[in-house]
């Protein structure tokens, strides 16, 4: 009842954004109401691109619905019920429902990199498949959070960067933005967490298509509770680490990536 709510009350108010959206927003959620009205309130201040917003939720009742219906904004927000489980399930359940040029992965905790989302957009109209949203270059930031945690990040994207000649510097970041050619054409065998983001990464790093990347900033949540499970998830995180070496010291190309059934492979 709340999702079904939500969209009409959208719908209503953004009959000019929904027609052409030039960009898909996927953000998943678990009981982010307050944290997805910053984000909403960020978006309309910063982004300028035609978009509209999937809100990838789990149950009905997620605070998150309810916390939405409390205001309008002069964008769609689409609720996408989660197909699969947990944070994965939600993302590609999103993905899939997706239609627009290029798809952002966003977290609802990001408010303070809505500001960059142009700037995104604007790489991918120079004919980027991936961009990627990077804490590690000249602008980006990684602030509070786990030492240990950050340690991993940073050790693992330096390799990728420097060994394996991975274009983008920040591997694990799970917020970026893909071109359709990388949702329609790119199958995602990863089912956890957000080892998604890496896995398209290194694909599209194999596919020979094009990655660039702009700074973001990442600041330890003050509201809410991450899902992020670093023990759970690292094993899986690895496979796609081997994945990028293998594509530059075993040379391993395009072939070997596995696609969706009857994708379209071209641009």
């Amino acid at each position: 009842m709340h999702s079904r709510r939500l969209l009409q009350n959208s719908v209503a108010k953004n009959k000019n954004n929904m027609n052409k959206p030039e960009l898909d927003i996927v953000i998943p959620v678990y009981n982010e109401g307050e944290n997805m009205l910053d984000v909403c309130r960020a978006f309309e201040r910063h982004v300028k691109t035609p978009f509209r917003v999937f809100v990838c939720y789990d149950f009905d009742e997620d605070n998150t619905l309810i916390a939405l219906q409390k205001e309008k904004h002069n964008f769609e927000i689409i609720p996408v019920k989660n197909r699969g489980k947990g944070a994965h399930g939600a993302i590609v359940t999103g993905l899939r429902a997706t239609t627009a040029p290029a798809v952002l992965t966003f977290g609802a905790d990001e408010a303070n990199n809505a500001e960059i989302i142009d700037g995104m957009y604007g790489k991918f109209k120079e004919g980027n498949d991936i961009v990627v949203a990077s804490r590690l270059i000249k602008g980006g930031e990684m602030s509070g959070g786990p030492r240990f945690k950050s340690f991993l990040v940073r050790m693992g994207s330096f390799f990728l960067h420097r060994l394996a000649f991975l274009p983008a510097t920040d591997a694990t970041y799970a917020w970026r933005l893909f071109s359709r050619r990388v949702i329609d054409t790119i199958e995602i065998e990863s089912s956890v967490g957000f080892t998604y983001a890496i896995e398209l990464l290194v694909k599209c790093h194999r596919l020979r298509w094009r990655v660039a990347e702009v700074p973001a900033r990442w600041i330890m949540r003050e509201k809410g509770k991450s899902r992020f499970n670093l023990k759970k998830w690292f094993p899986h995180y690895a496979k796609w680490f081997f994945y990028a070496l293998e594509t530059t010291y075993l040379k391993k190309g395009p072939e070997t990536v596995t696609l969706r059934q009857k994708a379209p492979c071209s641009k």
